[in-house]
């Protein structure tokens, strides 16, 4: 107990030398431990069969994911990442001894020193990163898949362009449409029922490339409004390189809204929540719908072209 009533928990790290590990070795405990292999990796040179079992000595053996400070070892030298150790509850998932707060700076000293491909290289990546550099930059790789573009379900599916382009029309039932310009009419019966919902989503064939219109009713605040926007199936520094336009209108009125699309690689929400697009409130949108303004019946048209 701390003075002043308060406890305290020491973090113990360990300072293994690899000059330790000959002795650790002949402990009947150690046998299996992650730091003989290291020792066994380490004493020759780093071939290609070294190095696969460096880099498998880093996968954690809970998530299999690659391991970052802190890593964390029990007593018998087996090592967990930092986010299963909560997860297995401070307990060893090999041998089931308690984990405590003991820091394998071994095994961190070892990942530091190597340098490995992207996760990515299969799709196009071939650079060489620092190992703690290869997370963040994994993170942002303009090789990474993307994630699927349907806002109406929690889709988790993820691709190149190519074959998101045929989840969408296969397997959510996407409209397809060729061509750089649109006009579209969406029609509610109770207009007055605006939920968190999407409502539609239809995908362009332009230039070469595809676009995602969205089209959907929700709330800012209090008021029930529907937004239309565009979204790019790519980067973000090729949809810079493309504008659209959106219209709105009716009984002798025009609503216009002119911006660049948006690169998949924001999220649907992410985009409609910085009202990034064309948002009209429900009572102008029943104006424009005409009638007895009991049924929305919405043309938004629009255009895309290429910035020269």
């Amino acid at each position: 107990m701390a003075p002043g009533g308060g406890s305290c928990k020491e973090v113990i790290e360990s300072r293994v030398t690899f000059s330790d590990y000959d002795m650790a070795t002949s402990s009947a405990d150690l046998r299996g431990s992650p730091l003989r292999k290291t020792a066994t990796a380490l004493s020759g040179n780093l071939g290609s069969t070294s190095m696969n079992d460096v880099h498998e000595l880093l996968e954690c053996p809970v998530c299999v994911n690659l391991m970052y400070p802190p890593i964390y070892q029990c007593p018998n030298g087996h090592t967990v990442c930092s986010t299963c150790k909560t997860r297995v509850h401070n307990c060893c998932p090999t041998c089931r001894n308690e984990l405590g707060n003991i820091r394998c700076l071994a095994l961190e000293k070892v990942a530091e020193s190597l340098e490995l491909p992207c996760s990515y290289q299969i799709l196009g990546c071939h650079d060489i990163f620092p190992y703690y550099s290869k997370l963040k930059h994994e993170k942002n790789c303009r090789y990474r898949p993307y994630s699927c573009p349907y806002a109406g379900a929690e889709c988790s599916v993820t691709g190149d362009i190519p074959f998101l382009v045929m989840h969408l029309k296969n397997d959510h039932r996407v409209d397809m449409h060729d061509g750089c310009t649109f006009n579209h009419r969406y029609v509610k019966s109770n207009p007055h029922e605006v939920e968190n919902a999407t409502w539609m989503l239809t995908v362009f064939n332009c230039f070469g490339r595809q676009f995602c219109l969205h089209f959907e009713a929700f709330h800012i605040g209090m008021a029930p409004v529907y937004m239309a926007f565009l979204r790019f199936m790519g980067d973000e520094d090729e949809a810079r390189q493309f504008s659209y336009s959106l219209e709105v209108g009716g009984s002798g009125r025009k609503f216009m809204w002119q911006g660049v699309p948006r690169s998949i690689r924001d999220s649907h929400r992410k985009v409609r929540d910085s009202q990034d697009g064309l948002i009209i409130q429900r009572n102008l949108a029943l104006y424009f719908s005409g009638g007895d303004r009991q049924e929305l019946k919405l043309k938004v048209a629009g255009r895309i072209w290429k910035e020269q």
